[in-house]
């Protein structure tokens, strides 16, 4: 059996914008405008939007692919192609065996039917057959956590209780490809920890996955490759973290003024380990920023300030040359002021964003700032969730039997203490 799960080769897909005439009611008054407008009819072309150009890429068996980009990338379209709702424009893409898709929370449901009696109807589209569904009914109930509303008609659920359902229908139907869009975004914390624990049950059974989210730190975690999409071309495909990068630091950095009107610019940032220029950390891994500024006039007072956000741009860290205890530094016009700053990423895994400011305390005055500067991903095997990492490990286990004391001896030690505090 090939250990290519799943392949696209040279895939477009075009749509048409703007509207379709089916009637000469409705063409009439558009031809008309259009004249007054001076705009072109046979100009077709115009009009033609393509979704996707010439996408390739494969994916092999057992592998966790995730798929990002901005919303209107193609990300959505891409999987529709795979899961055959649509037809690529040009192209060829094939699926080696059983795919499962969630790529909306409402398909494959209808509205009157119970949670059960949905369950085998999206079972069924989705390959099984009844013979199949039976045994695994129990589990699929369990896993969906909304047991109590089993037998309720689905358009009384909400938007979470869908995904839970649609999610546990299409992971139990034991695909060779399972393909999940941003659905799970719907569901409460707990539910989504426990979908990817069961997707990584499946990758362990010889699944592939194709996973898209805007959760980066959930793709980081959870994919060993990612696809990024821009504006429906293939930007990048490779290790996940420097998808990523290329990805949150696709716009450039944020800048505080125009470039002209600069006294001081931040020329060169760099992160590193004691390898070189670094992407990727493990928890705990020391790491080296270099920082570089140039005056354009005499600047006095100034201070390199570095902080780092999380993915969703809250602030995790900040420190300052200044606060550090070395004092702030005055710049001629043309000179060059550089700087290092040794951090210990006492993170958990995540996807983190250094910052550069420089920045003058005493009129709080900024200068000039790049956020993000970079991005780094970082990675642990420890167990750990959150934003810090402790560190934590187990160094003690007992196991003992429960003592049996009777009930008026817990008592007398009872009152026996309170007296004791009393006196």
């Amino acid at each position: 059996m090939s250990d290519i799960a799943l392949r696209m080769e040279h895939v477009y897909k075009k749509f048409r914008k703007g509207e379709v005439y089916n009637s000469l009611r409705d063409f009439l008054p558009a031809l008309t405008g259009k004249m007054f407008r001076q705009q072109e009819l046979s100009e077709k072309d115009k009009r033609d939007f393509w979704a996707l150009q010439d996408i390739s890429f494969e994916v092999k068996r057992g592998e966790a692919l995730g798929i990002i980009g901005s919303n209107g990338a193609g990300k959505s379209t891409i999987l529709k192609i795979l899961s055959r709702i649509m037809k690529p424009t040009k192209g060829n893409m094939w699926v080696n065996g059983r795919l499962s898709a969630l790529i909306d929370v409402s398909a494959g449901f209808h509205q009157d039917l119970t949670g059960r009696e949905n369950i085998y109807l999206n079972g069924t589209i989705l390959g099984m057959t009844k013979r199949e569904i039976d045994p695994k009914l129990d589990q699929i109930i369990e896993f969906s956590g909304i047991e109590e509303f089993i037998d309720t008609p689905v358009k009384r659920y909400s938007s979470g209780m869908y995904a839970r359902l649609g999610f546990a229908v299409a992971a139990h139907v034991d695909p060779d490809v399972l393909i999940v869009d941003e659905v799970l975004s719907v569901g409460d914390y707990v539910f989504q920890q426990k979908c990817l624990k069961r997707m990584n049950e499946v990758i362990r059974e010889g699944a592939t996955i194709l996973f898209v989210s805007h959760n980066m730190k959930s793709v980081a975690e959870f994919c060993t490759r990612a696809l990024l999409l821009e504006h429906g071309r293939l930007a990048k495909v490779g290790p996940t973290q420097e998808v990523i990068s290329k990805y949150l630091n696709r716009s450039g950095v944020d800048q505080l003024v125009d470039h002209e009107s600069k006294t001081v610019l931040i020329s060169k940032v760099t992160i590193r380990n004691n390898q070189g220029d670094c992407l990727g950390f493990q928890s705990g891994e020391l790491a080296w920023i270099d920082i570089e500024i140039i005056a354009r006039k005499r600047s006095s007072k100034l201070s390199v300030s570095l902080y780092i956000t999380d993915e969703r741009y809250q602030s995790v860290f900040d420190t300052s040359t200044e606060r550090l205890g070395h004092g702030n530094v005055t710049l001629e016009a043309g000179q060059v002021f550089s700087c290092t700053f040794e951090i210990c990423l006492n993170f958990a895994t995540g996807v983190y964003h250094p910052s550069v400011l420089v920045y003058r305390y005493d009129t709080q005055t900024e200068f000039d700032r790049w956020a993000p500067a970079g991005t780094i991903s970082v990675s642990s095997d420890d167990g750990v969730g959150g934003i810090v990492s402790c560190f934590p490990r187990v160094v003690r286990e007992e196991i003992r039997h429960a003592s049996t004391r009777s009930e008026n001896s817990s008592t007398d030690d009872l009152g026996s203490q309170l007296r004791c505090i009393t006196n």
